[in-house]
């Protein structure tokens, strides 16, 4: 368990691969922790150094009072990898990870050479659907979504199994905190315009049964970005990394090579 202390904030984080290898930083979505990429980063070429971390809220890392602003978690990243020494990194965020990836290339070009948005977009749904979603968890605890949520996270068949009984745990013990906080930055946010201004390698990867970001919207946001390319994965929900971890691994891999980052 590796801690960072960023001026008395606390954050979860962990790496695994090649210590001295060229980063690769992963940012997870709303309602998960770092475990998010177990499945896929045994999947993936041994010379990277993998890092990952529980944003604001989520996890282990402190839940700060809501509502959080988009501002606030992409500085949170940014911190993170100034206090690794983190430079030149493959940024690889998923729903509102894709989002702090967005905010973070557009800031610092210097921690982020090439972008994963991964079911995510420049902007997802729209302010009165969060405000809903917020008072709803505030007033009934995350548990009162978690079912409609499992039916936007995973495949039909993914639903079938019994794993999903352990991501719907996941789920329902983030902390309301972070959670409602992090549904607010989201509906704060509109990257249309600076993600249009990004010039850097960008893939975007989207799932065909996505019910949170579907991949018409996926790539809408990838286009913003010339010589951007998309990746759609049969069967996969919100989280293909999950459902998906083989095809997944298979399109993050490939892009890695592209960018030269292995």
């Amino acid at each position: 368990m590796q801690i960072a202390d960023l001026d008395g904030f606390r954050v979860h984080y962990r790496v695994d691969g090649d210590p001295e290898g060229p980063p690769v930083v992963f940012a997870n979505s709303l309602g998960t922790d770092l475990r998010l990429w177990d499945k896929v980063i045994p999947l993936l070429p041994a010379g990277p150094r993998y890092i990952r971390y529980d944003k604001r809220g989520h996890g282990l890392t402190d839940a700060t009072p809501q509502p959080y602003a988009m501002g606030t978690l992409v500085r949170d990243a940014e911190a993170l990898l100034d206090h690794l020494g983190v430079r030149d990194a493959l940024f690889v965020g998923l729903s509102i990870g894709g989002m702090i990836g967005q905010g973070l290339a557009v800031k610092r070009l210097d921690q982020v050479r090439a972008l994963v948005i991964s079911n995510s977009a420049a902007k997802i749904g729209v302010p009165a659907m969060w405000q809903e979603r917020i008072e709803t968890v505030n007033r009934d605890g995350i548990a009162a979504l978690a079912d409609a949520v499992m039916e936007r996270w995973f495949g039909r068949a993914f639903r079938q199994t019994a794993e999903l009984a352990a991501w719907r745990n996941m789920l329902i013990r983030q902390p309301v905190e972070g959670y409602a906080g992090c549904s607010a930055a989201i509906s704060g946010t509109d990257f249309y315009t600076p993600t249009s201004g990004l010039r850097l390698p960008v893939l975007g990867i989207a799932g065909s049964e996505d019910g949170s970001t579907p991949p018409d919207l996926v790539r809408e946001t990838t286009e913003l970005v010339p010589g951007s390319r998309f990746a759609l994965i049969r069967g996969a929900g919100h989280l293909p990394c999950v459902d998906q971890p083989e095809a997944y691994a298979n399109v993050l891999t490939d892009f890695m090579r592209e960018t030269g980052h292995i």
